[in-house]
């Protein structure tokens, strides 16, 4: 019997080495390809210097102060029952949101200054009011303690002039007031600039149609200028946030947290601990309280700003 010709499956079941590369071609040249790619490296770099760290302060923080054993939420715990700890966190809740209060403000203000002055004066103070932010907060901080200073006190020389002395730095109050006011100085340029940016992003036809309505400068204000901004304010108020909460030079270098613990934030009492008091585990336990506060600000912060986008 002749055996039946089983026809040979062809091109349809093995395509040509050229047709299977210009497949692979076309799936490297895809967008969704490409932009994988292209965030890889930074997804790494995250990965390396913010999920790994993090990860490894959570295993640091449950365990004993020898890191022999695990102790569960034993530094938790601990810590929940010292009242200096509490005392870290008040000052810390008070220290974010005034400095980012005053900030704000500041910011907001010298923003619209500078906007209404001539373009050559616009570069010339937007160049000299970054001074501060662009300085390392360690350096400049240094000439602030000089102006704090118990004895060579600037501060203090002028106001002797008037039968008048400030302890700076060691009485509570005043040191509290002393780091705030650093930072507040440290920290406005950076509104500044995103303030300026964002109010030069506003068109100039919503302003001239609030005129020929007759809308005053307070008006348009309200219903132009902070409606646009809204955006921008909310996230670089989130931003300062996180970086004000875990600020460290400031107070490190003007207080050390003293007197009596009342200037220390978060950084540098976990600092005090975990590498001065060699207890490591109770001091990343102390970092770590900060994530559960900046989490719920940034949900509700990022939730306003995407109600916003849809809006729009």
């Amino acid at each position: 019997m002749t055996q039946p010709v089983v026809p040979d499956a062809g091109p349809a079941s093995h395509p040509p080495t050229g047709v299977r590369a210009n497949q692979f071609q076309r799936f490297l040249w895809r967008r969704s390809t490409l932009a994988v790619a292209m965030v890889t490296p930074l997804i790494i770099v995250i990965g390396g210097l913010v999920v790994y760290p993090f990860t490894y302060s959570v295993y640091l923080s449950m365990l004993n102060k020898a890191e022999t054993m695990f102790v569960g939420w034993g530094n938790f715990t601990f810590l929940f029952k010292r009242d200096t700890f509490w005392m870290v966190v008040r000052q810390s809740i008070l220290f974010a949101l005034t400095a980012v209060f005053f900030k704000a403000i500041i910011g907001f203000l010298l923003a619209h200054v500078i906007n209404v002055l001539p373009d050559k004066r616009q570069r010339l103070w937007r160049g000299m009011l970054l001074v501060p932010w662009v300085m390392p907060p360690a350096l400049s901080t240094l000439g602030w303690w000089w102006l704090y200073d118990p004895t060579y006190s600037a501060f203090n020389w002028i106001l002797g002039n008037f039968g008048m002395h400030v302890a700076w730095l060691s009485e509570p109050s005043w040191a509290r007031f002393s780091v705030i006011l650093v930072n507040i100085w440290y920290g406005s340029p950076f509104f500044l600039i995103m303030y300026l940016a964002a109010l030069k992003s506003v068109p100039t036809d919503l302003y001239e149609a609030a005129s020929i309505d007759g809308a005053n400068a307070i008006q348009k204000l309200i219903h132009i200028t902070l409606p646009m901004m809204r955006n921008i304010i909310a996230i670089t108020v989130l931003f300062s946030t996180i970086v004000t909460f875990a600020n460290f030079d400031i107070v490190r270098v003007l207080t050390g947290g003293g007197p009596r613990h009342t200037t220390h934030l978060f950084g540098t009492y976990s600092f005090k601990l975990g590498i001065e008091g060699g207890d490591v585990p109770l001091g990343a336990a102390v970092s770590l309280f900060m994530f559960p506060i900046l989490a719920v600000l940034a949900f509700f912060i990022l939730r306003n700003v995407r109600q916003r986008s849809t809006e729009l």
